[in-house]
């Protein structure tokens, strides 16, 4: 999965500014180039391709929907990604944020810069 989202990112379909890929759902905060629509359709469409062919599985990988926020400022930026850390923490996969692979939170990824509207009034 986050070779799928990182191919799509380095395609230019979106900037990525946080992550975390759960095993059965995933969060991301992100700016697309086009669409919202257009880049979960390429996320969820070129994962479930690869995971069919690599799996040999036929069965529907994703839900029909995604659910989407606005981030509108970079308070609730941050609010949003301390939320996005911790899910694995809060599921037991890990103690800290830091210590799950499949996040941003482990400093393993490069991630784009946040958009000057969420960036704080100081920068």
């Amino acid at each position: 999965m986050v070779e799928t989202i990182y191919s799509y990112r380095d395609k230019g379909a979106f900037l990525l500014h946080d992550f975390v890929v759960m095993p059965d759902h995933l969060h991301l905060i992100f700016t697309p180039a086009e669409t919202l629509e257009k880049a979960m359709q390429l996320i969820k469409g070129g994962y479930s391709f690869r995971f069919r062919k690599e799996f040999r599985k036929s069965h529907e990988v994703w839900q029909k929907s995604f659910t989407d926020r606005r981030i509108r400022d970079f308070a609730e930026y941050q609010r949003y990604k301390k939320y996005l850390w911790m899910n694995p923490v809060k599921a037991g996969l890990c103690e800290r944020p830091e210590d799950y692979r499949f996040s941003s939170a482990s400093g393993r990824f490069s991630l784009d810069p946040l958009p000057q509207r969420l960036k704080p009034e100081d920068v």
